[in-house]
């Protein structure tokens, strides 16, 4: 009973420190999926707070699966640069969890992305986002043209550095 008592107090412990962004100074690694109509692929993240509530990063997406065969590298990578206010504290969210709105500018559009992560610990969380296009550089966009350049979710690990 002790031991399990123990591993309780230590387990707890993880919980009570996590805080999912800090303000100026703050950086977050995040890695995870991406899911968008007839693709899927692996996302990686890269923010850092610039103020009490907003951060910069960059953003890379390459499709891993794509429904054909006929499909290019031009076609399934992505990077993006992002702004976004993390307004977790604003809202009055616990500490571990934040919600940040944002902009981001691609290689194939100007969009817009809105997510949520909450902390385990310290050093871990998940997070889960959303992303689309506002004004594609392609205004007609047809066939492969369409990846990276719609409605994308993704999923994942987040990391404090």
């Amino acid at each position: 009973m002790k031991k399990i008592f123990v591993v309780g107090l230590l387990f707890g412990s993880l919980f009570a420190n996590a805080q999912a962004y800090k303000g100026k100074g703050d950086q977050k690694f995040q890695v995870g999926a991406n899911i968008q109509d007839h693709a899927t692929g692996i996302t990686l993240f890269y923010d850092r707070g610039i103020g009490e509530n907003m951060s910069i990063g960059v953003q890379t997406v390459y499709l891993l699966s794509v429904d054909g065969d006929a499909s290019k590298f031009e076609d399934e990578f992505d990077i993006k640069a992002r702004f976004s206010a993390n307004i977790g504290n604003v809202l009055k969210l616990p500490a571990e969890m934040d919600i940040y709105p944002g902009l981001n500018l691609g290689l194939r559009n100007f969009g817009a992305h809105a997510g949520v992560r909450y902390f385990f610990s310290e050093g871990f969380g998940l997070f889960s986002e959303v992303g689309f296009p506002i004004a594609s550089y392609n205004n007609d966009p047809i066939g492969y043209e369409k990846l990276n350049n719609q409605f994308q979710f993704s999923i994942g690990a987040s990391f404090n550095l």
